[in-house]
């Protein structure tokens, strides 16, 4: 599984992704996967909004996720 950062969660990360091994222990929801997130890099738990992208269409929390997703991070993002 990969995991991809943008804007501020890649900041917060300190790469622009992050990937799942084969041996690893895979997020089954998309909440899992932000609860996960948050607990190993804390400042991520400050973001006030964010999106996710499974395999390049936007997911709500109980979408289910496996282990070959392509999943992005997409934080607010602000502009003139």
């Amino acid at each position: 599984m990969e995991v991809l950062l943008f804007g501020i969660a890649k900041d917060i990360v300190g790469d622009s992704q992050i990937q799942f091994s084969e041996t690893d222990k895979v997020p089954r929801s998309v909440s899992e996967l932000k609860k996960m997130i948050s607990e190993t890099y804390p400042g991520f738990g400050r973001l006030s909004s964010l999106a996710v992208a499974v395999n390049s269409e936007y997911a709500q929390d109980d979408v289910p996720l496996d282990r070959n997703d392509e999943i992005a991070i997409i934080p607010p993002v602000s502009g003139g």
